[in-house]
C-alpha cells in the first residue's frame, strides 16, 4: 500500500544512516545523482574556509561568497556549521551539493548515536566523513568536487583537532591551522605569520578573520567583509563546552577591529623578524 513503511524500517541493521538510505531510497543520496559533462562550471562555488586550534578547542570561519564563474552568485551564503555538539564542518566546492551533503552528514552522526546508545569519536565522525566523501568520486570527476573542512573538541585528548580531506575522500589531520578553498594559500600563508599557540578563543578568531580578509584581498572568488550590508565572516568555536557559534554582535566587533587596524596598515600585521 502506498504510503506504508517497508521492512526496512523495523528492521535492525547498520548504525549508517547513508547505507539506510541507500537500501531503502538509492535515489535520495547527492551521489546517485547523474552530472552533464561542464556542469561545475555553471553551478555556484563555495569558497575560503579556515581553522585554527587553541588551548582547550579550535575555531572555523569561512566567508560569505558563492561564486558562479566570473560572477558573484550569492553573497551571503554560509559555508560552517555544526556538525553535532562537539564538531564543525566547513564546505569548499560545489555549493548544493555541499550543503547536502552536510545536510546528511549531520543526520548520520545523530542516526549512529541513536542506534549505538553513545556518540562516534572525533575521529570516528572524520573518518564517516572521508566514506561519505568517497561516494561523491563520480560527480568530482565531473567538476562537482566538494572539499570540507571538520573540525572539533576531541573529548580523548581534551584538544581541538582540524581535519582535511581530497576529493577522492583521503582524509589528512592537520596540526594548529588549516584552510581549504580558493583562497587558502593566501589564508594559510597569513596565518603561518599570525598564529600562536597560546591564543584564547577570541584571539583565534580574529586571526582567522585576518587570514579570510587576507584570502579575499587576493583572491575574487572570496568574499571580504562588506560593510555596507554588514555580511561578515562566519566564525564558530568548538570546545569541551560544545559547539558555538560567535554572535552577529561579537563578529561586527572583531570586524571594527580588523578594519581600524587595516586603515593603518592596509597589509595587515606584520611578524617579528626574530
Amino acid at each position: 500500500m502506498k504510503g506504508e513503511l517497508t521492512s526496512e524500517f523495523f528492521r535492525i541493521g547498520s548504525s549508517s544512516f547513508t547505507d539506510f538510505l541507500s537500501r531503502v531510497a538509492p535515489d535520495a543520496l547527492p551521489s546517485s545523482r547523474p552530472a552533464l559533462a561542464g556542469m561545475g562550471d555553471l553551478t555556484p562555488h563555495g569558497t575560503t574556509i579556515v581553522a585554527a586550534t587553541f588551548p582547550g578547542g579550535v575555531v572555523v570561519a569561512g566567508d560569505r561568497r558563492a561564486t558562479m564563474g566570473n560572477i558573484i552568485a550569492q553573497r551571503d551564503i554560509e559555508k560552517v556549521f555544526a556538525a553535532d555538539e562537539f564538531s564543525i564542518i566547513g564546505i569548499a566546492g560545489a555549493a548544493g551539493l555541499a550543503v547536502e551533503l552536510v545536510g546528511l552528514f549531520q543526520v548520520e552522526l545523530e542516526h549512529y548515536e541513536k542506534i549505538e546508545g553513545a556518540p562516534l569519536s572525533l575521529v570516528g565522525k572524520a573518518n564517516r566523513l572521508a566514506t561519505m566523501i568517497r561516494l561523491n568520486l563520480g560527480l568530482a570527476m565531473q567538476g562537482l568536487v566538494v572539499v570540507p573542512l571538520f573540525a572539533g573538541w576531541d573529548e580523548a585528548t581534551g584538544e581541538g583537532r582540524i581535519f582535511s580531506y581530497d576529493a577522492t575522500g583521503g582524509r589528512y589531520e592537520e596540526h594548529a591551522y588549516f584552510s581549504v578553498g580558493s583562497g587558502s594559500v593566501f589564508a594559510r600563508g597569513s596565518l603561518k605569520k599570525l598564529y600562536r599557540g597560546d591564543f584564547n578563543a577570541s584571539e583565534a578568531a580574529m586571526a582567522v578573520i585576518q587570514a579570510l580578509y587576507d584570502a579575499a584581498d587576493d583572491d575574487s572568488a572570496t568574499g571580504g567583509p562588506d560593510m555596507a550590508r554588514k555580511i561578515f565572516p562566519v566564525v564558530l568555536a568548538a570546545t569541551e563546552d560544545g559547539v558555538q557559534r560567535f554572535s552577529d554582535e561579537q563578529t561586527a566587533e572583531l570586524i571594527d577591529q580588523l578594519m581600524a587596524s587595516r586603515a593603518q596598515r592596509p597589509d595587515g600585521p606584520g611578524a617579528p623578524l626574530a
